[in-house]
């Protein structure tokens, strides 16, 4: 048999990246600026930095349905139609079509996949916070799932490195709950979300802070030096950013990778598995195929790092099967595909104030306030597991407000010209305790158009979720009524699915014991020790905080482990 040679020598690097979201850049970044010589494949299309961006300067009139949804979308998204977020013209472009991607449900899960270079670090919603010391513990505590195998002190350097480079604005709370990070200057609240702030600490001594996003308010030296400015206060993020504001794989890990000159970034290839070679008892790449011309292509590498989001990663393993792993890479355990863990949310209230009629604000942040869980917390004790914190904001009705009041002539139109009333609103995001049962299957018959297995969910909130939300809506309300808000309406939709949140985590958890895990401390596949994910799928529980900023310590604290262990040649 003739062997080309010279083809896999080409195909041939230190380093294998699959995915280039939120996780995979960083660790195209820490991995290349460490030495190696990286390739990062990309499944989807490539989205250049600033002339990529395709809607990000168009007027509201020049979207054809002004930015509401169409038939298409309602039949082509149908997903990403239950979250709101495809319906928008606007964004549209940078979501994947789910007539041309499908899945299977058992029970209901909402996938939102964004299949590009950069991927969903251009749509994220940016809220930046760290874990605090006892998320860590808190399986061990409750005795249920697995616990993790690292703790706060193990990625609290590797939350700074990431913050710095990275750029958070917020505010210092000295928070156990939620402890600080390297923080740029704070966005500013406004008037009523500073009343409603001090209201709420004395009468309920409950925290209201600005929330910590990864938005840039005061760019430092290394972050001009990729070209990001400051944020512009544009409130189009979801668009792409053509300032380079806000942290996306175009704007800030990528660019600094590609300094290097070490970094190749090959899009368009669907990693279909990972290869294992037996003998050597370790991976040796991965098998592609274009999404376009079809052609199936094999990278070879030392390391491979999976960084395609939590469901991609661990579909990929599932389906590289061989005669040591007939169940997937790395199943010794049974648990690649369970656990599926996001954030339950949807529930909340809202109210208007009278007063302050005199006060506006300035552009359009982008960005809300947050109030840190306290329920479970200290002396807290709840009938339910675990806690839960708000997103929300307070502003004025705008000109759009007459669509949806009566009114009509030259008096109604001139009313619109002047800001409406202030209200406020606090929307719950609550954690999801692990579940076995809650898991994805690969069909063992149906296949997409590159005969891939199509992805099974079965996954569904439990009684821990459900009471939770009882809390969730109600201290809502009794915050705002608090704080003297008037109107004030709850609401709890229990109709929506998992994976609402886009925070989907745990299909290929951490753990101590390769009997119940599948990644070791080092995030590193038990029984396969040159794969490492630090993506979405290592998480071994969810706290109840957004979990990108804890992605990015994972990869940065894993690269650093692989290259160390490279040089020992223990990899």
């Amino acid at each position: 048999m003739y062997l080309n040679i010279d083809a896999q020598k080409d195909q041939t690097y230190d380093a294998i990246v699959v995915g280039s979201g939120i996780s995979g850049g960083w660790a195209m970044k820490e991995l290349t600026e460490r030495g190696l010589r990286v390739v990062c494949l990309e499944r989807g299309r490539d989205v250049k930095h600033i002339e990529g961006y395709e809607t990000a300067m168009k007027a509201p009139w020049e979207f054809q349905h002004r930015g509401r949804p169409d038939n298409m979308a309602a039949e082509e998204y149908w997903a990403g139609m239950r979250t709101g977020y495809t319906a928008n013209e606007e964004h549209r472009y940078l979501f994947e079509n789910d007539k041309q991607n499908p899945y299977l449900e058992t029970r209901g899960f909402d996938w939102i996949r964004a299949y590009h270079v950069g991927g969903r670090s251009l749509l994220w919603g940016r809220q930046t916070y760290r874990w605090n010391e006892e998320d860590f513990m808190a399986n061990a505590k409750d005795g249920i799932s697995v616990d993790w195998p690292i703790r706060y002190k193990d990625l609290a350097p590797w939350y700074s490195h990431v913050e710095k480079f990275t750029g958070v604005s917020g505010s210092k709370d000295n928070l156990s709950v939620l402890p600080d990070s390297d923080f740029l200057p704070a966005m500013e609240l406004n008037c009523l979300e500073k009343h409603v702030k001090g209201e709420v600490m004395k009468k309920m001594g409950r925290t209201i802070t600005i929330g910590r996003v990864a938005h840039l308010t005061k760019p430092q030296t290394w972050h001009s030096a990729l070209g990001r400015a400051a944020c512009q206060y544009r409130n189009m993020c979801m668009r792409g950013c053509p300032f380079g504001a806000y942290f996306s794989t175009q704007s800030a890990t990528m660019p600094a990778a590609m300094k290097t000159g070490r970094l190749t970034l090959v899009p368009n290839k669907i990693v279909t598995e990972v290869m294992y070679d037996e003998k050597k008892g370790k991976a040796t790449g991965v098998r592609t195929i274009d999404q376009n011309t079809m052609e199936v292509k094999e990278y070879y590498a030392k390391i491979i790092f999976m960084n395609a989001s939590a469901i991609p990663s661990a579909s990929i393993l599932m389906n590289s099967k061989s005669s040591r792993f007939p169940n997937g890479l790395g199943n010794d355990s049974d648990q690649l595909g369970r656990n599926i863990m996001d954030h339950h949310l949807a529930v909340g209230a809202s109210g208007s104030f009278d007063g302050y009629g005199d006060q506006y604000y300035f552009g359009r942040r982008p960005n809300g306030v947050y109030v840190p869980r306290y329920r479970n917390w200290g002396n807290d004790k709840r009938d339910y597991l675990r806690g839960f914190g708000y997103q929300g904001g307070a502003g004025r009705g705008g000109w759009g407000r007459g669509t949806s009041i009566p009114g009509f002539g030259a008096a109604f139109k001139e009313s619109l010209t002047e800001p409406g009333g202030w209200t406020m609103g606090l929307g719950g995001f609550g954690e999801v305790i692990p579940d076995e049962s809650n898991r994805f299957t690969l069909h063992p018959t149906q296949k997409d158009k590159w005969g891939l297995p199509v992805v099974v969910f079965d996954a569904a909130y439990g009684e821990n979720e459900r009471k939770m939300r009882i809390d969730m809506m109600n201290d809502a309300a009794e915050m705002l009524e608090a704080a003297g808000l008037k109107n004030v309406n709850t609401y709890n939709d229990t109709s929506k699915n998992p994976g609402i949140g886009i925070h989907e985590m745990g299909t290929a958890r951490m753990g101590k014991d390769p009997k119940t895990s599948v990644l070791n401390a080092n995030s590193q596949v038990h029984s396969c020790k040159n794969v490492f994910m630090t993506d979405g799928a290592a998480m071994t529980s969810a706290s109840c905080v957004n979990p990108s900023l804890t992605y990015m310590a994972l990869t940065a604290r894993a690269a650093k482990f692989a290259v160390d262990e490279l040089k020992k040649k223990n990899l």
